[in-house]
């Protein structure tokens, strides 16, 4: 459930995995120069009805706000280090990108596209 920005934004190098230096995650694939989004909701997605991940009243309108006001977009929780199992790498979160149209998604379609992934290659 991070804000993220466009791959490679800010670097000549696009990376696959968060950078300890400055703490960012890259939904970049430097091999098909795509982005990563899931193909489907995942089973916990924060948009799926009835709060699957429990989220304090009023997070998710954080969070959906604060994208916005950014122009980026959300990675999905189930993709994050430390959650997904470690070759799994960070996706664009598929239930913000079928609400949202943000600057960022929009960049990233026309530039790079789209790698969608199945959600059922998360678990291990």
């Amino acid at each position: 459930m991070t804000p993220g920005t466009e791959p490679g934004k800010g670097s000549e190098r696009q990376r696959s995995e968060p950078d300890e230096n400055d703490g960012g995650l890259s939904v970049g694939d430097p091999l098909t120069r795509h982005t990563r989004r899931l193909a489907r909701m995942c089973d916990t997605c924060i948009f799926r009805p009835g709060n699957p991940m429990h989220l304090q009243p009023g997070r998710l309108a954080e969070l959906v706000s604060q994208t916005q006001a950014s122009d980026g977009y959300i990675v999905c929780h189930s993709t994050l280090p430390g959650v997904a199992p470690p070759e799994v790498r960070p996706a664009v979160c598929r239930g913000f990108a079928d609400r949202y149209d943000t600057q960022a998604l929009q960049i990233i379609a026309r530039l790079f596209g789209f790698d969608d992934i199945d959600p059922a290659s998360l678990t291990s």
